[in-house]
């Protein structure tokens, strides 16, 4: 079939990777001069199975309360005019109730789980590089109620077939002895030894081009401007290059991977997903002294940040801001994200050089994505991994190819139904 993709992050040049391995044509179309150039541009780099518990949890509401008006709140909502931002925000809330967490939680690490590896099997099948690390991820805990609270959530995912183990202070230093000079309080961590990391847009360049040489064709700097609808189903895709030149392209079937704004093309066919941006940023410092840098992937769970190795850059990555599709640095949140890796490894790197950016997330209330089809059977989305598209890329890509192929996934998921 002539498979058409509407987006270049990592998600659909996944998507893209297993549907060329099922014998189709396909054809990624992207605004963006290159692949993974918005949200997978600087991510937070970890393969984290062990983030499978959403943002949406019985704790959330009273830390949102909390942080209302602090720039530099790990958790921000930014109110606005926008029936969308609150009915998410009402769906959010329901999500939070300690069943729904239960129950998402389980479905993500399932989705996580699987995504890992076909990771893996695509790694050892291409050779593929992108600054990968298999250390595991250490999440570090400042205080003993976090602590206690995360020991809950460890037996939760080892009683459903995840490594993660429970660490002391001197553990921790072990794992990692970077951690050693940290000027904040740790009183224990949690450990996910076969968790990974790597640079997901390197990793997704260069998917893009093994795509290429199996055949994919990429569409670079064409806006999508509307989906083709005749007799009940999809034909393709109305797109104007840098030009403006107009062309519709024709297609089989349609596979919309637009994160954040998958749900401006679909609405217009009467579609609705629960599909809303939650900004993130992230800064990357030259590592000057190797030694004082980790290689060992870490969370801070205190301040919601990930720091990762890649290569000779350290990155930091983390918050989440509801603030409708405003994509400007806010300099306040770059520099407590900034500050606060310069506390746990001072003399690690380049600070003052560091590479700031901001991203939109495309989030569901649940954090659960959206895989599989619409009420328009040849239309499909693989849409709403929230901060987790670079973990669950390849098994959402892989499972997407499945149900076009008519294939019932490998992974236990609530996939979309016609």
């Amino acid at each position: 079939m002539k498979i058409l993709i509407l987006g270049a992050g990592v998600v659909g040049v996944s998507s893209a990777w297993y549907l060329a391995k099922d014998g189709h044509e396909v054809t990624v179309v992207d605004r963006q001069p290159a692949a993974g150039l918005e949200t997978s541009f600087a991510n937070g780099g970890q393969i984290s199975v062990s983030h499978a518990e959403p943002w949406a949890n019985p704790a959330a509401p009273m830390k949102v309360l909390k942080w209302l008006g602090r720039e530099d709140a790990p958790l921000l909502f930014r109110l606005r005019a926008d029936p969308r931002q609150w009915a998410w925000g009402m769906r959010f809330l329901i999500e939070c109730l300690p069943s729904r967490t239960r129950h998402n939680t389980l479905t993500i690490l399932r989705l996580a789980l699987y995504s890992r590896a076909m990771l893996q099997a695509l790694r050892q099948e291409t050779a593929i590089s992108y600054d990968h690390l298999e250390k595991g991820i250490l999440h570090i805990h400042g205080n003993e109620q976090e602590l206690e609270t995360a020991h809950g959530r460890v037996d939760l995912m080892r009683s459903h077939g995840f490594d993660m183990r429970i660490k002391t202070p001197a553990e921790c230093f072990e794992i990692e002895p970077a951690l050693r000079a940290s000027r904040v309080g740790i009183v224990g961590g949690t450990f996910a030894p076969e968790d990974e990391s790597g640079d997901a847009q390197k990793f997704t360049a260069n998917l893009a081009a093994l795509c290429a040489a199996a055949g994919v064709r990429f569409r670079y700097e064409n806006a999508i401007e509307s989906l083709s609808v005749a007799g009940g189903t999809v034909n393709g895709a109305a797109v104007r290059d840098a030009d403006g030149r107009r062309e519709l392209l024709s297609a089989d079937a349609v596979l919309v991977a637009l994160g954040s704004y998958s749900p401006f093309l679909l609405a217009p066919l009467g579609i609705s997903i629960p599909v809303y941006p939650v900004k993130g940023y992230s800064v990357t410092i030259p590592v000057l002294q190797p030694d004082k840098a980790p290689m060992v992937c870490l969370t801070d769970e205190s301040a919601k940040i990930a720091m990762t190795r890649l290569g000779n850059r350290l990155r930091a990555a983390g918050t989440a801001e509801l603030s409708d599709y405003d994509t400007s640095l806010n300099e306040a949140r770059c520099t407590a994200i900034l500050d606060r890796v310069q506390q746990h490894f001072p003399g690690a790197g380049d600070f003052a050089a560091a590479s700031r950016w901001s991203g939109l997330r495309p989030a569901t209330p649940s954090n659960v994505p959206l895989i599989g089809h619409t009420r328009i059977r040849n239309l499909l989305v693989n849409t709403g991994h929230g901060t987790l598209g670079w973990t669950l890329a390849c098994g959402s890509g892989k499972a997407a190819a499945d149900l076009i192929a008519g294939r019932q996934p490998d992974v236990e998921f609530p996939f979309l139904r016609p």
